[in-house]
C-alpha cells in the first residue's frame, strides 16, 4: 500500500508519495487539496496522513476505507 502526505509547503497544499519529490495534487488552501485529494484517491490504494498547517499529523485516511486496518483483529 502506498503511503501520502498532504502538507503545506509554502503558500500552496500538496499531496505527495512518501519520498516522491513531485506533488500528485497542488492546490491554494487546505479545503481544495482534501476535495481533489479524495477525487484521486477514488482509483488508488493507500494511506493519506493529513497534516495541520504546523506540520503535525492532523488525521490519517485509508482508501479504500475496506483497507484500513483498524478493523482487523490482532
Amino acid at each position: 500500500m502506498k503511503n501520502y502526505h498532504l502538507a503545506k509547503e509554502g503558500n500552496a497544499w500538496n499531496l505527495k508519495p512518501e519520498g516522491g519529490s513531485r506533488p500528485v495534487i497542488h492546490a491554494a488552501t487546505k479545503a481544495e487539496a482534501m476535495g481533489q485529494m479524495r477525487a484521486y484517491m477514488h482509483g488508488h490504494e493507500g494511506s493519506v496522513k493529513i497534516h495541520k498547517e504546523d506540520g503535525q499529523i492532523q488525521e490519517e485516511r485509508t482508501y479504500p476505507r475496506s483497507m484500513d486496518p483498524r478493523r482487523i483483529k490482532g
